[in-house]
């Protein structure tokens, strides 16, 4: 079939495509799916194997169910890859051998594709006692360095740098520096963080109490609990990190509860696991499902999404069985417990379609029918698979009576009385990032749509690029149908538009008949004030949500959408520019930046005006086309301040002030905040250069150290400004490059 967008076929070209240079790969989508589909029904018995490769083949066309990125790349390749999206490594013993052991098995699980979380709590705090060396513990923090450096160093499953998730409880005595911990530039950008926050931290925080920071049963200290709160939710304001995760709801309301207890979670915050526990993602899209799409009387499909739902708990099931694991521990624990995280994308868009504005009581009251439809099928296909080949081998009756299943109908808990469960857990709703681009840009998860519309860049060969218009999949559709009508702007609303109730409200339907955990991203505009930004939060846990990510838009991780200024007056009359002579002598310097594959030049000519050189022109050229626009409007404006004469060292002043949120870089030892502040410090020892003509031209910086952003704004593949944060994750509309971690 047709790609509903060009940006489909590239993304399954880049990312999806089995395409090895010695043997057949996928010529097409259709292979895609059909290689997939046959891996997956290997693990079925010998005669029900071409009859469910069948079944799971309708199922994945047309993109009606869509398995996670490492299943569909994987999946039938013979790579020595892992068809699990997420892994809470173990519990981290509190010394040095084995804080290493456990960063190596870190690294082998993000070798082979999986993304990790950590709990660091167990690490002493910073400036205990070492016995034994006579010296003071260094810290989790420290530790976390460790993990982030390694992780630079690792391409995750060849294609993307791993992800990692760092939490700590809120009653570690290093809480504080954890929360603080990424105003440092360039300090754990390869982490999400996220605090775990208990039932009696919440309920100190009510009564306005103290808060005792512990280790190892011995109180260090003590701080109101309201101060530290603050603390984290200033920090969360005003650069969207550390997360929080209510962890004594998430092990109380635990399927497994009764075998584990929860320790961290994924990076994306969607599957909170125990120790060595995995689990592996796939998304059924409710935007293919509506019958009658935008007219009287449109309604989900429930008997297709019922059929659909119990097909895709077997092919999940079918996954354990057939995948690779990086590690033995990992192995155990998942056949142990055979957990799945069966999740939804398109919520958005299938809202739409019935005439639904997300966030409304209308949206909330469907979205827990349609989710409701998917756990009771899950929980019988799972039941029947018990009875077809067994339930999940730590399985125990006990099971009837947690909170995910005491709200099962009568029918649901009789069958699973009679044969078990196949599966330990088995629903959350993970990130679909590049899934739902691949599928004609639905909307993502159960997010609301970030933009209805926008421009893509495609780079050509020459290194020049072209626009292209790329929509949602529901404003397609109501294109399709409508022609030029406009769409009304009640129900085509976005996350610009809602306010943070909406969101939260949203993700509260659904973790009502979700096991596990929800990733989502509240949207809260740059406005808000931070007394209703806490109360979020406070919501949050008020309605039941097992965590809870927000983001604002701030001067440490930038705005997703900006108004252009309006243009100053012009002056009343142009000064006349000196003419430039026909030969000038200056010098041309080079600067590296992190993130660009190509170096930056910058040529700064001179004249001479009275028997002293001062600048003349400047000339800014890359082989990087991103940067083209701004550095020949840079180069014109500059140029002119120069050909005006008089005092110039302002022009450097005012570049080497310009902060980028994106994030700066280490060069010649120094601390940079922009590239922009870079070329002003390019400009000023120019200038040293020619009040001093002894001088010679300054040597090229030492090789820079990158420096990670706090928040994607900005794309590391093509540099654009069209970053989203959504579900843990930066995703970019230009290129559909998508990063978790």
């Amino acid at each position: 079939m047709a790609f509903d967008n060009p940006l489909a076929g590239e993304i399954w070209s880049s990312k999806y495509r089995f395409n090895p240079s010695d043997q057949k790969g996928d010529a097409t989508v259709e292979e895609t799916w059909a290689r997939v589909a046959a891996a997956l029904a290997e693990a079925e018995a010998p005669e029900l194997r071409e009859t469910m490769r069948a079944k799971f083949l309708d199922a994945l066309r047309d993109y009606r169910f869509l398995p996670a990125g490492r299943i569909l790349a994987g999946a039938g390749t013979a790579r020595t890859v892992t068809l699990f999206n997420c892994f809470v490594m173990g519990a981290i013993p509190d010394d040095l051998a084995g804080i290493f052991a456990h960063v190596r098995e870190a690294a082998v699980t993000m070798q082979q594709g999986g993304g990790v979380g950590m709990d660091f709590s167990s690490i002493r705090p910073s400036g205990a006692a070492v016995k034994g060396v006579g010296a003071d513990a260094s810290g989790p923090l420290s530790f976390m360095d460790v993990w982030d450096s390694m992780c630079r160093t690792i391409m995750s499953a060849g294609q993307r740098r791993g992800a990692m998730m760092g939490c700590l409880r809120i009653d570690h005595p290093d809480i504080e520096a954890f929360i603080e911990a990424k105003r440092e530039p360039g300090r754990l950008r390869n982490f999400n963080l996220s605090v775990l926050v208990t039932d009696a931290f919440m309920a100190a925080l009510e009564k306005d109490e103290d808060w005792p920071l512990v280790f190892g049963g011995e109180v260090m200290r003590t701080v109101r609990a309201a101060d530290l709160w603050a603390k984290l939710m200033q920090a969360t304001y005003d650069a969207a990190e550390p997360g929080v995760i209510f962890i004594d709801r998430v092990n109380e309301k635990n399927n497994l509860a009764y075998c584990e207890t929860i320790l961290a979670s994924n990076p994306c915050g969607e599957q909170m696991l125990p120790a060595y526990g995995a689990c592996l993602l796939g998304s059924i899209n409710l935007a293919r499902l509506v019958d009658k799409p935008f007219r009287k009387g449109a309604r989900m499909d429930e008997a297709a999404l019922a059929d659909l739902t119990r097909t895709a708990v077997r092919m999940l099931d079918n996954v354990i069985d057939i995948s690779r694991y990086p590690l033995e521990a990992q192995a155990a624990e998942a056949k142990a417990k055979r957990r799945i995280g069966l999740g939804v994308t398109g919520l958005a868009d299938a809202l739409v379609f019935c005439g639904v504005p997300y966030g409304s009581d209308k949206a909330v009251e469907l979205t827990e029918r349609w989710l409701g439809v998917i756990k009771r099928e899950a929980y019988r296909a799972s039941a029947e698979l018990a009875q077809e080949k067994g339930p999940f081998p730590l399985y125990d009756a006990a099971i009837l009576d947690r909170p995910n299943l005491v709200t099962l109908d009568e029918e649901t808990r009789a069958l699973i009385a009679r044969h078990g469960l196949r599966n330990g857990c088995l629903t959350s709703v993970a990130p679909t990032g590049t899934t739902s681009l691949l599928a004609g840009n639905v909307s993502s998860g159960i997010e609301p749509v970030f933009a209805y519309a926008y421009t893509r860049k495609v780079r050509q060969p020459d290194g020049s690029t072209r626009e292209e218009a790329v929509e949602d999949y529901a404003l397609a559709q109501w294109k399709r149908l409508h022609d030029d009508t406009p769409p009304p702007q009640d129900v085509f609303v976005s996350a610009q538009t809602l306010t943070p109730a909406d969101h939260v409200r949203m993700q509260a339907a659904a973790q009502k008949h979700v096991d596990s955990s929800i990733s989502k991203t509240v949207n809260c505009p740059e406005s808000i004030s931070f007394e209703d930004f806490g109360d979020v939060y406070l919501e949050g846990y008020r309605t039941g949500c097992k965590g809870l990510t927000t983001y604002r838009p701030n001067p440490v991780t930038g705005s997703v959408l900006s108004v252009e200024p309006e243009p100053a007056p012009a002056a009343a009359a142009e000064p006349k520019l000196a003419p430039r002579p026909e030969s000038l002598d200056g010098a041309t310097y080079k600067i590296s930046w992190p993130e660009s594959a190509h170096a930056v030049y910058i040529t700064i000519n001179d004249t001479l005006e009275g028997g002293t050189r001062r600048p003349f022109e400047i000339f800014i050229n890359s082989k990087n086309m991103e940067h083209y626009a701004w550095t020949l409007g840079l180069t014109r404006m500059v140029s002119a301040v120069f050909r005006r004469g008089g005092d110039v060292s302002f022009v450097a002043e005012e570049l080497k002030a310009v902060f980028d949120p994106r994030g700066g870089a280490w060069l010649g030892g120094r601390y940079v905040p922009s590239l922009l502040a870079a070329i002003g410090g390019v400009i000023e020892r120019h200038l040293e250069r020619g009040a001093h003509a002894s001088l010679p031209p300054a040597p090229e910086p030492e090789t820079p150290l990158p420096v990670r952003p706090f928040a994607g704004v900005s794309c590391p593949r093509c540099g654009g400004f069209d970053m989203v944060r959504k579900e843990g994750c930066d995703t970019c509309f230009s290129c559909g490059y998508s990063k978790c971690g």
